[in-house]
């Protein structure tokens, strides 16, 4: 069990030293200091109108055939970027590389999103990752957006509200959109009083919005007044 918790630390030190030793550059045009650079966040694909209402699926004015028949936890979902081009390689960086000083960045460009596009919402929670995944990558990169993002915004951050009790498999991998609905069911509980609460639930990416629909669900049970999505890119 010692053997285990040090090597846990080992590499939790190698990661942290990984951050000092590798700065960030842009991922655009490749200039030092930051993740993205001003000039290229500017460039960045931004999910435009139309899009749903409810799961911001691309292209539909109103609510998509999906939402339109399924009774969707989720009040509503929104995201500045679509996953494509660059913004697909800052999320997997961020996500699957270790590059957890890139958290003040896209933190940063989610409040600047939502300090113009305002949502519903008092308290800020990040979808949770299962305590395996956790310990296997050393962070969880929705808990490091959420954090930044409620620095910025003057917002409380409940990082502790809502858990993940089942490690499905990673949405990515899922086929259908039945299928992603089905994979996440039942995977989340809640572990606080949520009464009255009007939750902005934060992620990296929302592919089809299961997930946060799903966390949303738990959370109205818990007694949430409200819970809408705010994720950094859109998929689709």
């Amino acid at each position: 069990m010692g053997t285990m918790r040090f090597g846990a630390g080992v590499k939790l030190a190698l990661r942290w030293a990984s951050d000092l030793l590798f700065p960030l550059e842009c991922l655009s045009c490749r200039s030092e200091g930051r993740l993205l650079c001003e000039e290229c966040i500017q460039e960045l694909p931004e999910l435009e109108r139309p899009f749903c209402p409810v799961c911001a699926a691309p292209g539909h004015a109103m609510r998509c055939d999906w939402c339109r028949s399924r009774q969707a936890q989720i009040d509503g979902i929104r995201a500045p970027y679509r996953m494509e081009g660059v913004v697909r390689e800052a999320v997997h960086r961020f996500k699957y590389r270790n590059l957890r000083a890139a958290a003040p960045e896209v933190g940063g460009l989610l409040a600047a999103y939502l300090a113009a596009n305002p949502i519903p919402g008092e308290v800020l929670v990040p979808v949770p990752l299962h305590r395996r995944r956790l310990r296997s990558r050393g962070y969880n990169q929705a808990e490091l957006m959420v954090k930044e993002l409620g620095k910025v915004r003057g917002l409380p951050v409940e990082t502790g509200l809502l858990a993940r009790r089942v490690d499905t498999p990673p949405q990515v991998g899922v086929a259908t959109r039945e299928e992603r609905w089905d994979n996440v069911g039942g995977s989340f509980v809640s572990r606080g009083d949520a009464g009255g609460m009007r939750v902005i639930l934060v992620d990296d990416v929302c592919t089809t919005g299961s997930t946060m629909s799903a966390c949303a669900a738990v959370l109205k049970d818990a007694g949430a007044a409200s819970v809408w999505g705010l994720a950094l890119a859109r998929e689709g």
